[in-house]
């Protein structure tokens, strides 16, 4: 390192960044003591930016947390050594904006509709509720605990306040059900079809618009697509007992929803298929992960698995695509969050680009919604059984960039079972129910 007159060493330094704030490329004598702070506002300083604009620094994959000096010293880096660091947009830390009361556990959440959340809860219900924290309906769907919930995209109705919602759950069944989002009758909600392919409790569900993905215990993929049949195309015959367990919903056989068959079956998983999504193509791909410690990637038009990425022993729980379509982020039982190349997938032991840890298991994964010019394309959160929830930036794999811990002083559980992310706002709901969470610049909610 060279030394100034004040005896304090400095260090040679080349900054680069993906952000709106490129600068000219030249080197910096940086001062060996200057932290995030110093150098955030010599990127400013060099800018001319009329406001103010914060930034955190990547050194070598890794956020800058000390003095540029500490940092050297730990990695043995030498004194004359150039360092390249990238700057990147800091993030706000999160706040928490309001909570929505459960009885019992929430296993999905729902942050897409503007002005509203939407909940599933192992009570069998969704519940609508708007940004004042007012519980618009309760809508009585499955008689079991439901497991995933959500919005079907591009649903046509007469209403403009009406919409399609799919749901999975524990009672072996799908459903399709029409909603009103406005403080309306829970009546005026309607199961318009049932999903019958599964023999064992489903654990997803996932929506391109236009067609549906199940996943469950008993090893299936289901593939289906959102039209309503005029007539059962499951014979109601099939399970005896189901017509005893649906009266209460269904009514009468004229007004109970449709029994609807898959267009397709995706067999290739051998044991719990914990995910099933639709690539970022149209619908013409899906991604799956499951309990058999692989990450599969389908060809939907001819329901076969075009490629396999093995892990040992990593029983996977949630499945997300970052905006990059070539890798995937992958929760698994051993406590970590893995980055997979897809294009490197083979029957032997597939090595990650990188892995998120975590000190208890990681239970959901969620990228920025499509679209979202304020978030990194880097960026995503994931939600684990400790009860906290982390935001990382893939090109920093060893701590997140922030972190919050829901429900804080409640006893009991905390588990986070779901998270969702759009427009700044997090929804996650879990064993205490549901919070929401600002993160970054979003939507004011009121303060509970």
């Amino acid at each position: 390192m060279a030394s100034n007159g004040s005896s304090e060493f400095s260090h040679p330094v080349v900054f680069t960044t993906q952000t709106a704030y490129p600068l000219p490329t030249q080197k910096f004598m940086i001062p060996a003591s200057w932290r995030r702070y110093q150098l955030s506002q010599l990127v400013n300083k060099a800018l001319s930016l009329d406001k103010p604009v914060p930034f955190d620094f990547l050194v070598r994959g890794e956020i800058l947390r000390t003095t540029l000096g500490e940092w050297c010293t730990e990695k043995g880096v030498g004194e004359e050594e150039t360092l390249e660091i990238e700057y990147i947009e800091s993030v706000m830390p999160p706040q928490r904006m309001t909570s929505l009361p459960h009885e019992d556990w929430v296993s999905s959440v729902s942050c897409q509709e503007p002005g509203h959340f939407l909940t599933a809860s192992y009570d069998g219900n969704l519940r609508l509720f708007d940004y004042s924290q007012k519980l618009l309906q309760t809508i009585p769907v499955h008689v079991a605990p439901i497991t995933s919930a959500v919005f079907v995209q591009g649903y046509q109705s007469d209403d403009a306040d009406t919409r399609l919602v799919a749901t999975a759950s524990h009672d072996l069944t799908a459903r399709l059900t029409e909603i009103t989002v406005t403080q309306a009758d829970p009546s005026s909600s309607k199961a318009l079809a049932s999903l019958h392919l599964h023999t064992a409790p489903l654990t997803s569900i996932s929506s391109s618009g236009t067609h549906l993905l199940t996943a469950s215990a008993d090893g299936l993929i289901g593939l289906w697509d959102t039209s309503i049949p005029i007539n059962d195309e499951v014979p109601a015959e099939e399970i005896p007992s189901e017509r005893r367990k649906r009266r209460k919903l269904d009514g009468d056989l004229e007004s109970r929803p449709k029994r609807k068959a898959p267009t397709s079956v995706l067999k290739s998983h051998t044991a719990r298929v914990s995910k099933a999504i639709f690539a970022r193509d149209g619908g013409k791909s899906a991604v799956s992960a499951g309990f058999d410690s692989t990450v599969r990637t389908w060809d939907i038009e001819n329901g076969v698995c075009t490629n396999t990425i093995t892990a040992s022993a990593k029983p996977f729980l949630d499945v997300a695509l970052p905006s990059s379509a070539q890798t995937v982020l992958a929760a698994s039982t051993d406590r970590t969050v893995c980055q997979y190349d897809l294009r490197t997938g083979s029957s032997t032991i597939t090595p990650h680009i990188a892995s998120l840890p975590h000190p208890a298991t990681p239970s959901c994964i969620v990228v920025p919604p499509s679209g979202a010019a304020s978030v990194s394309e880097h960026q995503v959160i994931t939600g684990a059984y400790d009860g906290i929830v982390r935001l990382w930036d893939l090109r920093s794999e060893k701590s997140a960039i922030t972190s919050f811990k829901t429900w804080e002083g409640r006893a009991g559980g905390r588990k986070v079972l779901t998270v969702d992310w759009a427009a700044g706002v997090v929804g996650i709901g879990g064993e205490g129910g549901v919070e929401v969470w600002r993160v970054g610049e979003g939507d004011r909610l009121p303060s509970s």
